[in-house]
Formats: structure tokens, sequence, C-alpha cells
């Protein structure tokens, strides 16, 4: 399997780390061609160029990842689906619902693989959890709560991401479409939306900090908050079912070493039971996800990661920036 990855920033540069285990890099892609050329340097037989369209055309690629700004995931990912070239776009897919739309329609016109970037969905906490509720340890599951935050960095406010035409919104589209992805993932569509979106501290057209509110018909409901004031960073995601709950603290890192708890009720309730499992090496999440990736190619297997769960989480956020458009 060869690569293309079109983009060489801080996650072209991991998904590069995480394709270069098991498979081969034949392109690197960026505007800036110094960029492109250091990080072909990295890789034996490694080509670079600052024309994506040469790169997806080549006879050299087998399958596109896509690590650009969210103004240009559409365009791209377009001209690489009528390829007929398998594609991998870094989450959220696109900049909005109406973008997302039109990539999953000529995907399925055109029967081409293509899968979003949710990585999160293979850290070894996300999969032993799923794991852990699918032997109904914890019972019926009733709602989860989630936090996932960092504080930024000197100048962020003149990023990419702090202009709207270029990202689309702020750290709700960028950090809370992980949690929006994950409640989904556990607790199927929640299309019940509400949420308030605000600019607590940095002077940007976007929001830096996002607080929603999910429920589905079930009444099974999701309570989460991205934050871009989160001064030390956080990532906390809480599962509660009938018979016990589970915690997930932490992506390892700057995050802290990412571990899981399972809270097992008593039958006469009181304290619980507590067993925990630590994961204090490396994040293998983006060499899981390539994996599933390629595997989805050979085996039609799109549910983690599919453009039906991105186009919800887009819908979901959509909706949110217009209950604030006053704002």
């Amino acid at each position: 399997m060869k690569f293309c990855i079109i983009g060489c920033g801080l996650i072209g540069q991991k998904r590069a780390r995480a394709i270069s285990k098991k498979y081969f890099i034949s392109w690197v892609v960026d505007k800036n061609l110094t960029s492109a050329e250091n990080l072909s340097k990295q890789y034996k037989g490694c080509n670079y160029t600052n024309s994506w369209k040469e790169a997806i055309e080549s006879s050299m690629t087998d399958a596109i990842i896509i690590a650009l700004p969210h103004d240009l995931l559409e365009m791209v990912a377009l001209f690489s689906i009528k390829k007929n070239k398998p594609t991998f776009i870094e989450k959220p897919g696109a900049i909005s619902a109406k973008s997302m739309k039109k990539i999953l329609l000529v995907a399925k016109t055109a029967n081409v693989t293509v899968k979003i970037g949710y990585n999160h969905r293979f850290h070894p906490t996300i999969l032993k959890a799923k794991e852990i509720i699918n032997a109904e340890t914890i019972g019926d599951l009733m709602y989860v709560r989630g936090r996932y935050g960092h504080g930024g960095r000197k100048g962020y406010d003149k990023e990419w991401r702090s202009k709207k035409s270029i990202s689309g919104g702020g750290e709700l589209l960028d950090q809370g479409s992980h949690l929006i992805d994950l409640s989904q993932m556990f607790l199927g569509d929640l299309n019940k939306v509400s949420g308030k979106i605000y600019n607590y501290f940095w002077n940007m057209e976007v929001e830096d900090n996002a607080f929603i509110s999910l429920e589905n018909e079930k009444g099974q409901s999701a309570w989460l908050h991205a934050s871009w004031t989160e001064w030390k960073n956080l990532f906390s995601f809480e599962i509660f079912g009938k018979k016990g709950k589970l915690q997930i603290d932490g992506l390892g890192g700057s995050y802290g070493v990412e571990k899981l708890t399972l809270f097992k009720m008593l039958p006469e309730l009181g304290p619980p039971e507590t067993t925990f499992w630590e994961y204090p090496v490396e994040d293998k999440s983006w060499n899981i996800e390539i994996d599933n990736f390629v595997d989805s190619i050979s085996n039609c297997n799109n549910s983690d990661g599919s453009l039906e769960n991105a186009l919800y989480v887009l819908k979901v956020i959509n909706q949110i920036y217009q209950q604030n458009t006053n704002k």
C-alpha cells in the first residue's frame, strides 16, 4: 500500500510516522515546498511536491491522506475520490455539514472507500471501554459526560484555526467534534441538540469554549465541554450505566497517562468495586486507525470513522452555531 500525504503540518507528520511503521509513503505534499522536502527526507523513496493533483494522479499512489485546513478538505477530497483513490480525511472531514454531504454523495456514486480521521475511537481506553460495555458489565447506559481542552499558545489567535473562513468554527469544531463523535459511538445519534459558545479569553472570530447538551429518543444524554482556556491540558470522558461507571482520563503526552477506571456497583450500593487500567506507552491510536482504513479498503468495512458518522457530528455542530447566531 503506497500512501500520499497531503499537508505536512503537525497532523500530517503524525500520520507519516504511523504509516511508515507498516506501509510505504510514496508522496508528501505541501504548498510550502521546503516543508514537503524536509518531511520526504525522513522516508526512503518518498517523493515531494507542492502539487496535490500531481501526487494524487501518480501511478505510485494507492491511497490518500488529507491533512489540510478545513476550507480545503472538500476540494481535495472530491478530486481524489473522482480519481478512484481510497481517501482518508482528517476530522472533521469538511468545513460544514453541507460540504460533507457533497463528499458523501460523490463517494457513494464512485463506490470509493472514504474515512474520516477520528483517532480517539482507537485509543486503548476507548477500545477497552467498548469491550466492557459489550460484556454488559455496567448495564444499560444512561448518559456520558465529557471534558476536553487545552490553553492554546502564544499567537494562537493569529493561526488559521482562529479565522472562520478557513476553519469554519472554533473549539466546538476542533476538540468538541471528538466529544460529539465519542458520544454518538456509545449512545447512537443524539438528535435533541442545544449548546452555548463563548469567547472568554481569546480575541478571535471563533469561540474558545463550547458547552453542549445532547439527548436521544431513549432519554440518554451527553453533557460536554470543549475549551481553549483549559490551562492544564485535560481529557476526561465518563460513561454511566445502571450497574457502574467507566471513567477515562488522559490521552498520553501533555494530557497525562491514559487511564480507564471501572467503578462496579454492588447490590447494596455504597462504595463500588474499583478496577483500573493504565496505558503509559506511546499513543498507538494513529497506527490502529490506519490499519482500520486499510482493512476498510480490502473488506468494505466503513463502520468506524464513516462519512455518515462525520455528517452527524457536523449537523450537531451546525445546529449549535445556528442557535448562537446572534452572539
